[in-house]
């Protein structure tokens, strides 16, 4: 006896994906690197330390020297290598800021730092600040954490200290988040008074700050300043990276813990990753200890601050008459706006044509963007790329120059 096939039951569809997910905004930097893969580009868009200057036979001898240790390839724990964090802290107090090994969390790049503060420290619908613009991983980061993102404006170069108070008033943030120092994407440093503002602001309106330094290293004129943590050290929590100065390819950043929230991080940590490559935090630990990373930084500095002053030296030629752009101190970035009534990411079209690129800045703004803006690095060059690069550039503009 035979049956008739029953008619297969309609499939229900699947769950949508989550509305934090759908919240991020792409990065036009990893959107560009993929377009500008072609050798002949010249590209000014990412944020990319120059691979020729990486010590790349002092790294190969630190991983060398440690695959000898025993456990090197073993399971560690979730704080981060102890050699290596008591090298992080005796580095913070050469500097004026007293830390021990036991405030440091190890993390897979500074970048996880920042998703495990916002997973400790935020709920969805959260209130918190950043500078205006931003860095763009950053507004992915708390996007994905499903805070309300508020923009913190600046007057000139430097940050409106009096717009800072009255929108902690307004809005009882859970935290500022600020690059303080060659910022990602303007290469802009708060100074010594607007520091001591900022951390005197967090005390009385009572929300931390997340403090990202991943380019405190790269000075290249000026004085060192102090981090924002000397003035208010139970309301800071600190970021640290060796990307910009070892290898990014490491993945080696840390976060300078608060006591208060030293344990509920350590958690995060746990349940993201366990703990950051054991053999990456050894190496870097050698590394750091055998004494080449010093004279390697020197000659990192030294290139940089050259490269730096020929994008300076060729932006007058190289951006239409009536822009404007800022001379940082350090870092890796220029920014600069366009003339009323230009649109920087029309722009980039024409600019890949001649083949050239840097990133338009309307992606670094949380709130209504400024279409005129622009970002570009310099480190990624020798000066004279630079100038061919600023050369082309140039040819963008054509008759709007």
């Amino acid at each position: 006896m035979s049956t008739a096939p029953q008619a297969a039951a309609p499939a229900l569809a699947l769950p949508p994906r989550s509305h934090r997910a759908g919240s991020a905004k792409t990065s036009p930097v990893r959107d560009l690197l993929a377009l500008t893969e072609r050798p002949e580009i010249i590209s000014f868009a990412g944020g990319l330390p120059a691979p020729e200057l990486f010590d790349v036979e002092g790294i190969r001898t630190a991983f060398d020297a440690v695959l000898d240790s025993p456990g090197v390839l073993q399971y560690s724990t979730s704080e981060g290598d102890p050699r290596l964090r008591e090298e992080v802290a005796r580095r913070y107090v050469i500097d004026g800021l007293p830390t021990a090994a036991s405030d440091l969390i190890i993390t897979t790049g500074s970048q996880q730092g920042l998703g495990l503060i916002s997973t400790t420290l935020l709920d969805p619908g959260d209130t918190i600040l950043v500078e205006e613009p931003c860095y763009l991983a950053a507004l992915q980061t708390f996007a994905l954490a499903g805070a309300r993102v508020v923009g913190v404006p600046y007057a000139g170069d430097d940050l409106d200290l009096e717009a800072l108070e009255r929108l902690a008033r307004e809005h009882a943030p859970k935290f500022f988040y600020t690059v303080p120092t060659f910022q990602n994407p303007t290469g802009r440093t708060h100074g010594l008074d607007a520091r001591r503002e900022i951390a005197a602001i967090a005390q009385r309106q009572g929300f931390r700050i997340i403090e990202d330094e991943p380019y405190r290293q790269l000075r290249y004129s000026g004085d060192a300043l102090p981090s924002l943590a000397e003035f208010a050290p139970d309301h800071v929590i600190s970021l640290g990276s060796f990307s910009k100065v070892i290898a990014p390819g490491l993945r080696i950043g840390w976060i300078r813990t608060t006591a208060d929230v030293r344990p509920s991080i350590t958690i995060a940590k746990q349940a993201a990753d366990l703990h950051t490559s054991t053999i990456d935090q050894a190496a870097a630990a050698h590394y750091l200890v055998s004494g080449r990373g010093e004279p390697a930084l020197a000659r990192i500095r030294e290139a940089y601050a050259a490269r730096r002053d020929a994008m300076l030296d060729a932006l007058p030629s190289a951006l239409p008459e009536g822009s404007s752009w800022n001379r940082p101190d350090g870092g890796m970035f220029v920014w600069a706006r366009l003339p009323e009534g230009m649109d920087a990411a029309s722009a980039l079209a024409t600019a890949l044509t001649h083949d050239v690129a840097f990133v338009p800045g309307t992606s670094f703004f949380s709130g209504r963007p400024d279409a005129r803006t622009l970002r570009l690095s310099f480190t990624t060059y020798a000066p004279d790329r630079i100038k061919e690069g600023l050369s082309r550039l140039g040819a963008t503009w054509g008759a709007g120059r």
